[in-house]
């Protein structure tokens, strides 16, 4: 992979002050609110326009300490004999606004847990975005299911449901929408179409915590919402996961699933030993502890990246060939896991985006490229030439498939054009995000510097 795209997960492990080196924070040169950008690019040995480092991510609360050492001194470390998990599965649920929360032991996990409830199996098809963490393409083929692309809306960066229905055959069960970098996928559109073809809709929530659509929370507009607490993000425990949903015999079977195929709730009463197919898939009490203390910091933070990004949004658009990304109609908010935008080469004197990402870096703006084409990579012929599918799935179909990976346009512009800001750069100041600005606007200014 590129220096400068790096995967979401590589990202911000270097968006530390740490991670950037020798750190000057006396006599350095700012552009901010200046708009003077001339002079010579930073790649080329010019003065950046930032030689700060960036927040560090996580941060840790030491108003946890004393909570987490006593869960360590309990011994009560697993869920069932402790109440931590259960204590913020109540809050969890709370905060997102469904009946029910479920903790899981990460996002891949939230997301298995709740397509085999729902009845994904296999042989079946689920209709998935094809712009995501690779954890969506993977948790479908878990299923031994096939998980079918609908393009991408490269406004949006989420599931185009114009696209949706010619991908619906007789063996689709379910849609799986992304809110990917925190922007709601158009869920009115997508559970219509559900609706009409007797569909569930499973809400990849993953990079979406307080994200809105309609008036609600992402994950509580579908059937079911998975989200995601692994490191990098928002409400972080270095692993976790949790399922959201308001039907009790639902979220009952998720409960037995994620636990072993012990029975839960009402079928406890029907059922003894082991009645359903699960395994483990539990959260720790330790990392609720931790969920819950990271808890008392998100909605300040979520109304800070708001303010931030759309501060963003109305300087960067006025940047030749700069697009930021566009909310989908119905959209309240998105939670910014990423901030993004479109890089159009054509305004840049075709200046490569590899070009620009490293210009930006060097600027003392981390950037990443973001998404690639992740089904042109192995994970799709190394599924679909093992037996399992080929005893599930004839030939023609396989054939079909494979053809129709080659047809997702808009998708493939999308990873070609994309830039990405990681989240905590959002949590800066006002001078921060001119810093971004001014970067931009430097490089962009000095591009015949670079041909």
């Amino acid at each position: 992979m590129e220096k400068n795209n790096l995967s979401r997960r590589q990202f911000i492990a270097t968006t530390s002050v740490g991670a950037i080196g020798a750190v000057v924070t006396t006599g350095a040169l700012s552009y901010g609110n200046l708009n003077d950008v001339s002079g010579k690019l930073a790649l080329l040995g010019g003065d950046p326009v930032r030689k700060t480092g960036w927040l560090e991510w996580p941060m840790w609360d030491s108003d946890a300490e004393d909570p987490m050492l006593s869960v360590l001194r309990s011994g009560k470390w697993y869920r069932e004999w402790g109440t931590k998990v259960t204590e913020f599965e109540k809050q969890y649920a709370d905060l997102i606004g469904a009946k029910r929360a479920l903790a899981t032991a990460s996002g891949t996990t939230a997301l298995e847990t709740a397509l085999h409830v729902m009845g994904v199996d296999a042989g079946d098809e689920v209709i998935v975005s094809p712009y995501t963490f690779i954890a969506t393409y993977n948790v479908v083929f878990n299923q031994k299911a096939l998980p079918v692309f609908a393009d991408t809306d490269q406004e949006t960066f989420t599931i185009n449901p114009k696209k949706i229905e010619e991908k619906i055959t007789d063996r689709t069960t379910a849609i799986l929408p992304v809110h990917i970098l925190g922007l709601p996928a158009d869920m009115n559109s997508i559970n219509a179409i559900a609706k009409n073809h007797d569909l569930v809709v499973i809400e990849d929530a993953c990079q979406a915590w307080l994200a809105e659509y309609d008036g609600k929370k992402c994950g509580t507009l579908g059937d079911l919402g998975c989200f995601s607490f692994q490191n990098s993000k928002h409400l972080p425990s270095g692993e976790g996961g949790a399922v959201v949903g308001n039907n009790d015999e639902i979220m009952d079977l998720c409960k037995s699933y994620h636990n072993c195929g012990r029975a839960f709730g009402k079928s406890k009463n029907e059922f003894t030993g082991y009645p359903y197919r699960g395994g483990n898939k539990r959260m720790m009490e330790m990392q609720a502890v931790i969920l819950m203390s990271q808890m008392k910091r998100i909605k300040k933070d979520a109304d800070k990246r708001l303010e931030n990004a759309l501060y963003l949004d109305s300087k960067l658009k006025d940047i030749p060939g700069i697009i930021p990304y566009r909310l989908t109609e119905g959209a309240n908010r998105s939670a910014y896991h990423l901030y993004p935008f479109r890089y159009k080469k054509e305004y840049f004197d075709d200046l490569p985006r590899e070009k620009f990402l490293k210009a930006l870096t060097a600027e003392g703006i981390l950037c990443s490229g973001g998404y690639r084409s992740q089904y042109n990579d192995g994970l799709m012929e190394e599924a679909l030439n093992s037996k399992g599918y080929k005893r599930l799935f004839s030939k023609q179909r396989l054939d079909t498939y494979r053809e129709e990976l080659k047809n997702l346009p808009d998708n493939d512009q999308l990873t070609r054009e994309a830039v990405w800001f990681f989240q905590n750069m959002l949590l800066g100041e006002r001078k921060d995000m001119d810093d971004i600005i001014d970067a931009i606007q430097k490089v962009y200014d000095n591009r015949k510097q670079l041909l």
